[in-house]
C-alpha cells in the first residue's frame, strides 16, 4: 500500500517546470528589428501605390460628378464612367487584399527563422537545466506562479547573446 502512494509522488517530484517570455526575447532580437524595418519599407511602398490609386479614383469620381451635373450628357457616357469608377474601386480593393496577404506572408517568412532560433535556445536551456516543461508565458498565461517558480528567460537571452 505504501508503494502505491510513494511511487507516484517520486515521479511528481522529478517534474521540473520553468517559464519563458518568448515575445520579450523576440522583441530584443536584432534580427526582429531588421525584419520590422524591412516590413515597414515594403508597407510604405504599398501605401504610396495605394495613395496614387486613390488619387486617380478621386479624379475620376470628381470628373463623373461634373459630368452628371450637366443635363446634356448622353446616358452611354454616364454608364461608361460609372463602370470606370466601379472598376477602379474593384482594383483598389483587390490591391489592398493582395498587399495584406503579401505583407502577412513576408512577416511569417522573416519571423520563422527568428522563432526557430529562440526555440533552439529554449531547448538547449531546457536540456541543460533538466526541465520537463518550459511554458511560454507570452502565449499561455499562467494563473499562478509562486516564489519558487523558475523563469529561464534570462538564461535564453544570455544564450542568444542579448544580455
Amino acid at each position: 500500500m505504501l508503494a502505491l502512494v510513494v511511487v507516484p509522488l517520486m515521479s511528481i517530484a522529478q517534474v521540473k517546470i520553468a517559464t519563458v517570455d518568448v515575445q520579450a526575447i523576440f522583441n530584443d532580437m536584432p534580427e526582429a528589428k531588421q525584419a520590422n524595418e524591412l516590413l515597414n519599407t515594403t508597407s510604405q511602398k504599398f501605401k504610396a501605390e495605394y495613395e496614387m490609386m486613390q488619387k486617380e479614383f478621386n479624379k475620376k469620381y470628381a470628373a463623373f460628378q461634373s459630368l452628371v451635373a450637366s443635363d446634356d450628357t448622353p446616358e452611354t457616357i454616364r454608364d461608361r464612367r460609372i463602370r470606370e469608377i466601379q472598376d477602379s474601386d474593384s482594383k483598389i480593393g483587390a490591391f489592398l487584399e493582395q498587399t495584406n496577404t503579401l505583407l502577412l506572408k513576408q512577416k511569417q517568412e522573416l519571423e520563422k527563422p527568428i522563432y526557430d532560433k529562440i526555440a533552439q535556445a529554449i531547448k538547449t536551456v531546457g536540456d541543460e537545466g533538466g526541465y520537463t516543461y518550459i511554458i511560454d508565458v507570452s502565449k499561455t498565461p499562467v494563473a499562478y506562479s509562486g516564489p519558487q517558480a523558475i523563469d529561464v528567460t534570462s538564461a535564453v537571452r544570455k544564450l542568444l547573446g542579448l544580455n
